[in-house]
């Protein structure tokens, strides 16, 4: 009976791993299937698959994923319930070997009945609790599998902290510097590698191996600029030249790789990250709007805000009336992502947001793209009391939003290569000559052209 006992313990291990492996792929397929049904079932994502008339392919890659999570599960269960039957027939033989060499014993008189039987009892109450041992082994290395998805979250690393001593902003005059900064995005590739050719230490059976190289992808080389309190800045440049990355460094989303920001002769790393927050209101290319109310949404800026508050708000953006017309007026749900407005909509909502906030420095990323000209000018509109005695940033491929900036910033391949005013900017015949003449199609030679916003 004793020798029967590594049959319960040795195999616990081994179709522990077993399991583990399953249950990570199990996890990682069901993953890919919630991922599925979000993209695809997402009102954006209804309205790509049935333009584009690919609903049969989309049903196709749902099924052979579902069929996958079927597939592990199926598996898991069957080695699984292999497992157990294993140590019921392990617990069946030990039996009947005490029962085989007990009645040998018997028919030789060097042993009697009742202590074959009672022996048999005490095995029976010894098997009992190494099953459940078992049994214990194995769920719990399976579920280890989870708590290391939860491990990695926690474990990892936190890209901005506050420094220690690092100071509250309690107000500011809006003066904002860069001083050569340079910023690379950190990129991550997976890349298969060859596995061990045999156990580890620990006698776990090697995995399919994967190193995970970083590369830096520069989005930033010396830049330096500054921006006095109040003036309106803006960014221009063609795609990828850097503007969106300038307005996530302001906020302190990202620490530059070199060279120092400064607020009012602050160091943003020296500052409290929820200090700085306050005073930074941001209105980004595409609004982002949680699946609540109108009201909800706009208190997430503020949520201490008053009726009238936000009603002042919202008349400032020129979305008011519109709001009071909505079938349950500030208490509508305005649906997942804000589905149910238009995108002219969302983006005056977007402003009522920030005006609500009352921040002191204002970044507008891109926030007239792509809208027709009526839903432009009521923006126009109403921006305009959102910029008034703020320091500005903003980015617009439409350069007819930025032609009353006091100070315009050139960016080509992550470089500020040309700064000024409009009328300065047309005279040099550059950079920004060209994105104008492209612009509007004509030849940029007038440096006394009256701006239009």
């Amino acid at each position: 009976s004793v020798v029967v006992l590594p049959l319960f313990l040795l195999p616990a291990r081994r179709v522990g791993d077993v399991l583990r492996r399953i249950r990570r792929e199990a996890m990682e397929y069901n993953a890919d299937m919630s991922s599925i049904i979000t993209e695809t079932l997402g009102i954006n994502g209804v309205l790509l698959v049935k333009t584009f008339g690919r609903q049969r392919q989309e049903m196709a890659r749902f099924r052979e994923t579902s069929q996958k999570v079927r597939d592990t599960g199926v598996r898991r269960a069957l080695v699984g319930r292999w497992f157990f039957l294993g140590l019921g027939i392990a617990s069946a033989i030990g039996t009947a070997l005490i029962y085989w060499v007990g009645g040998y014993q018997v028919l030789r008189e060097a042993m009697t009945v009742g202590t074959i039987v009672a022996f048999a009892s005490y095995l029976t109450r010894l098997y009992g609790p190494i099953s459940s041992l078992s049994n214990v082994q194995v769920e719990f290395v399976q579920s280890m599998v989870s708590f290391e998805r939860v491990f990695e979250y926690l474990h990892l690393p936190v890209e901005i902290e506050d420094r220690p001593g690092a100071i509250e902003l309690e107000s500011v005059d809006g003066h904002v510097r860069f001083e050569d900064v340079s910023f690379s995005y950190l990129d991550e590739e997976e890349l298969p590698s060859q596995p061990t050719s045999g156990p580890d230490d620990n006698g776990d059976e090697p995995e399919d191996g994967v190193s995970t190289i970083t590369t830096t992808r520069p989005a930033l080389r010396d830049l330096s600029f500054e921006i006095r309190p109040g003036q309106l800045a803006a960014l221009v440049g063609p795609s990828g030249a850097g503007k969106t990355t300038v307005t996530y460094l302001l906020p302190r989303l990202y620490d530059p790789t070199e060279g120092c920001i400064t607020l009012d002769g602050h160091d943003l790393r020296d500052v409290t990250q929820e200090s700085l927050a306050q005073q930074i209101g941001m209105v980004t290319q595409e609004t982002y709007l949680f699946h609540d109310t109108v009201r909800a949404n706009l208190l997430y800026a503020r949520p201490e805000a008053t009726q009238a508050e936000l009603d002042a708000a919202c008349q400032a953006a020129n979305i008011h009336d519109f709001i009071a017309g909505l079938p349950n007026g500030y208490d509508t749900v305005v649906g997942e992502r804000g589905y149910r407005l238009s995108g002219g909509e969302k983006q005056r909502l977007a402003i009522a947001r920030v005006i609500l906030k009352d921040p002191r420095l204002l970044i507008l990323d891109e926030a007239t793209s792509h809208l027709d000209s009526q839903s432009e000018a009521l923006i126009q509109a109403a921006l305009e009391p959102l910029l008034e005695g703020r320091t500005s940033l903003v980015i617009a491929h439409r350069l007819s939003t930025i032609l009353a900036a006091d100070l315009i910033l050139v960016l080509d391949e992550g470089r500020l290569v040309e700064q000024g005013t409009h009328a300065e900017l047309l005279a040099q015949g550059s950079l920004y000559a060209h994105l104008y003449e492209t612009q509007f199609g004509q030849k940029a030679k007038s440096p006394t052209l009256e701006p239009s916003c």
